[in-house]
């Protein structure tokens, strides 16, 4: 009997040391640490999520869920209140989603803020200030697995009608269009380096050619520098045979109409001596005879 009494006495005791020791170590994980309640709301999934799992914000641990349950006024809206260390100040444009923990397939919550909306967020289970679960990129892929499957069903279904024989026959035709192409685009290709390779005689030849060409500039610029000075000559001479036609028309020439005159005259002179004459030789002796009257001069008489 006392030794009974002495084992209950042990194990009350051993109870009793371990409660202790509990209380111990979560008091002193919660010494001077206040933290602020806020609740999460969603109308998804939250598999993966415990409580006690770790709360993050921007990728820093600063609190845990307390409990998961649903909205006694809307079944439809799972609320999970969170614990968060008091010093953290949310605004209202801050929102919740889902992080992986590993391979485990636990979640976690990430918080973050938007910045759109920088009134701060009172903490408290008030459904204005509750803060929304939005679904996160993975969750967004798994929602839209089914959705890719589907395409991808219809691609296949396409592919298999697109690879039917009669489209089969077409695509080897096409690959052997494809290698005639290649072979006639090697022979190209073949020709293209003929010509390529006599690319540099040619470029020899240019050279030469615009050497020539050169050459053929500076003799017509001589040719143009002779023509100038023959240009500027044939001024010169214009000048003065302009000049001299001044001086032949005004003082040559009127001497020269004199001259003509004075020759004209004389040239009648003689004319009339020589035929005075050639009538009466006898003039060149006794000089001319004296005429006789004419008709209406003084002493004229007519014949009879």
């Amino acid at each position: 009997m006392g030794r009974d009494k002495h084992a209950l006495i042990t194990g009350f005791f051993l109870i009793v040391f371990v409660a202790a020791v509990t209380a111990i170590i979560y008091w002193i994980g919660h010494f001077e640490r206040e933290r602020n309640i806020y609740v999460v709301s969603t109308r998804e999934s939250v598999s993966g999520l415990n409580p006690e799992s770790t709360v993050f914000y921007r990728g820093i641990a600063v609190g845990k869920v307390i409990n998961i349950m649903f909205d006694p006024n809307d079944t439809g809206i799972i609320l999970v209140p969170i614990e968060v260390d008091k010093n953290i100040v949310f605004t209202k444009g801050v929102y919740a989603t889902l992080r992986l923990k590993g391979v485990t397939g636990l979640t976690q919550i990430q918080l973050e803020d938007s910045g759109k909306i920088p009134d701060v967020l009172p903490p408290g289970d008030n459904p204005i200030t509750r803060i929304p679960l939005v679904p996160s990129l993975t969750d967004k892929l798994m929602n839209s697995g089914e959705e890719l499957l589907h395409k991808a069903d219809h691609l296949m279904v396409q592919l298999s009608s697109l690879l039917n024989d009669e489209n089969a026959k077409n695509i080897g035709d096409i690959l052997a269009n494809l290698k005639t192409l290649t072979s006639k685009l090697s022979d190209v290709q073949k020709n293209v380096d003929k010509a390529l390779a006599g690319i540099p005689a040619l470029t020899s030849d240019t050279r030469k050619t615009l050497a020539n060409i050169n050459a053929l500039t500076h003799d017509l610029q001589g040719l143009t520098r002779d023509v100038q000075n023959l240009s500027i000559k044939a001024g010169k001479l214009a000048d003065t045979g302009e000049t001299a036609g001044y001086l032949l028309m005004q003082s040559t020439l009127p001497k020269i109409n004199q001259l003509l005159s004075e020759l004209n005259a004389t040239t009648q002179q003689v004319k009339r001596t020589a035929t005075m004459l050639n009538n009466n030789p006898q003039a060149l002796l006794l000089g001319p005879g004296q005429r006789g009257s004419g008709p209406g001069e003084p002493g004229y008489q007519e014949p009879k």
